[in-house]
């Protein structure tokens, strides 16, 4: 499989994306808009369907995106179709310009769990950074490990605007050695008893722990690092947190 598609969000999840989280959780954003300054350059590569980059735009920062699903730019368009966003993996992706400010929410650093690949990211958002920018972003740690279910079970259930039942079912097994948690995920498409649409997605994730990233980060040649615990900017000083947030510059 290729890895940059291994978690692509389609249609049927890119729709119960939408249900569930459709607006960032307020402490996640305002810490992100933090580093926010009206005249920079501001990049948020894995945007999504837009709910960090919706409001940063909305507040007026010059801000552009990119996404590897075209199914999650298509809701970011509906919100603001004039969005400057691209579809592109970033592995791949070459800009001449430069960044002030980049940052990756939620934990997405965690999807690229090829270890090589993950440096190959941050090589690169280190050639996307301006000389005096700032790169910030979170990962998963060992802390948030899922508990093993190895039969498919109902996570989630919604229902969409057209009245029809979205069910989400996963399973998931954590491999101690490689530190990645595998979540397969089928999502299902009801109207009442009929199944209208299913979609599988493989779902997985790289589980940190602390001080593994701040190796990959010094040998991808960022020199000032500092790992939080908290939305609150709390020095990080073990695994036991729900995850690990960075504030890096060259």
């Amino acid at each position: 499989m290729d890895k940059m598609k291994q978690n692509y969000y389609g249609c049927l999840c890119t729709e119960m994306y939408e249900i569930l989280h459709k607006q960032a959780p307020q402490d996640e954003l305002d810490f992100y808009l933090s580093y926010a300054k009206k005249g920079e350059r501001i990049l948020e590569p894995l945007c999504g369907s837009g709910r960090f980059l919706v409001p940063f735009s909305t507040r007026g920062f010059d801000i552009s995106g990119m996404d590897l699903s075209e199914e999650m730019l298509e809701k970011l368009r509906q919100k603001i179709p004039d969005a400057k966003v691209i579809r592109a993996d970033i592995i791949n992706y070459a800009v001449q310009e430069k960044f002030d400010y980049i940052f990756i929410p939620s934990g997405s650093m965690s999807l690229f769990t090829d270890m090589n690949m993950c440096k190959d990211i941050l090589r690169k958002m280190k050639e996307f950074l301006a000389p005096e920018g700032k790169y910030v972003f979170a990962v998963d740690t060992i802390f948030d490990r899922c508990t093993e279910d190895g039969e498919y079970k109902v996570k989630v259930s919604v229902k969409t605007k057209e009245g029809y039942e979205l069910i989400l079912k996963t399973k998931n097994h954590y491999d101690e050695n490689s530190q990645t948690q595998f979540s397969p995920s089928i999502y299902e498409l009801y109207n009442g008893t009929e199944l209208l649409q299913s979609e599988n997605m493989d779902f997985q994730t790289h589980l940190y722990r602390y001080g593994e990233m701040e190796k990959y980060l010094k040998e991808c040649g960022f020199k000032s690092i500092s790992t939080y615990s908290s939305y609150r900017k709390e020095i990080a000083v073990n695994d036991r947190c729900e995850m690990f947030i960075y504030e890096c510059s060259i």
